[in-house]
């Protein structure tokens, strides 16, 4: 091996050693004490302290690095802090974390490429170089907001999967004669099990409540906060049923049904779309192995046969 090759994997082994410690560092503590907490016996769902805990101390790490992308007015209502809420990051770091990540790849991705290009001796033209650069840095620029699109469309999945099942126990706890608000705060307490993004979610509405925030803008808020059609319908109808005196417990029965034949088409959808999907890959690696399996033995005695039919 040559000496650029050797350092090479030596920055590859520090970088990534050095990625995994500051990992294992912020996760571990709060990890422990999460473990500590079930030992003493204490409730199984997961404190703001303790939830934010990590987020904290990366946002004191990489706090200088965002004050160069981070907004200095204005940010707190902008589209990117709905969309860190909607991914499930509420915490004053969050955008901290968000605006840094996106400073740190937009250079580290040109770096990395420039540093390769410098120990392989690959021979490229000024304009091919820039290109390139600005095609790594704009990659660097662009993946923070793929990852949180990505965390979003799994986080609105799992509230809208288990949807029904909590209107489902909504019914049954206005049917017992529990009012709307104590309603909302048992299934929150019951959902923990099952989901926890939307017990979560049903929580937050629950200490709104009791902060004193009207009825409606805190089902407003947990519409805004989880961003699934879904959630905004049935909103719209707890709002529309307590305004004009409806039974909830109907109109929350006819939503869940609702949802479940949503849930039941959409899994008809997939399986429709499942055949076209599968058509690509057999004509590109399963029909060319299947005819060579049933065709190699034949074409191979018509060379034999051609073969020695010239010779002779």
């Amino acid at each position: 091996m040559t000496i650029t090759q050797i350092l090479l994997l030596l920055v590859i082994f520090i970088s990534v050693a050095s990625f995994v410690y500051a990992i294992g560092g912020l996760v571990i503590p709060a990890a422990e004490k999460k473990r500590l907490d079930l030992i003493k016996g204490s409730s199984d769902e997961m404190t703001p302290a303790t939830a934010y805990d990590w987020q904290e101390k990366a946002g004191k790490l990489v706090s200088p690095i965002a004050k160069l992308a981070l907004p200095e007015e204005g940010w707190e209502n902008s589209p990117v802090r709905v969309r860190l809420i909607r991914a499930g990051y509420r915490g004053e770091t969050a955008a901290m974390l968000y605006y840094s990540a996106k400073t740190l790849l937009t250079f580290l991705f040109p770096a990395v490429f420039i540093f390769y290009t410098s120990i392989t001796n690959i021979i490229l033209t000024e304009s091919t170089f820039m290109l390139y650069v600005l095609i790594s840095a704009a990659f660097g620029y662009y993946l923070p907001n793929f990852i949180l699109s990505v965390l979003i469309k799994k986080r609105q999945r799992e509230v809208f999967e288990s949807f029904p099942d909590a209107l489902d126990l909504m019914t049954i706890c206005i049917e017992a004669g529990l009012s709307l608000d104590a309603v909302i705060a048992k299934t929150a307490s019951e959902m923990h099990l099952s989901s926890k993004i939307l017990a979560e979610e049903l929580h937050l509405v629950t200490l709104e409540l009791r902060a004193g925030a009207s009825r409606v803008s805190a089902l407003r808020n947990l519409a805004a906060r989880t961003g699934v059609d879904d959630v905004e319908m049935l909103v719209s109808m707890l709002i529309q049923a307590d305004r004009f005196g409806t039974s909830i417990a109907d109109s929350l029965r006819v939503h869940a049904d609702s949802l479940r034949v949503k849930r039941r088409l959409m899994a008809e959808e997939l399986g429709a779309k499942l055949p076209t999907k599968l058509l690509f890959p057999m004509i590109l690696f399963i029909f060319p192995a299947l005819m060579l399996v049933l065709l190699g033995p034949s074409f191979l005695m018509l060379k034999k046969m051609l073969s020695s039919g010239i010779v002779g």
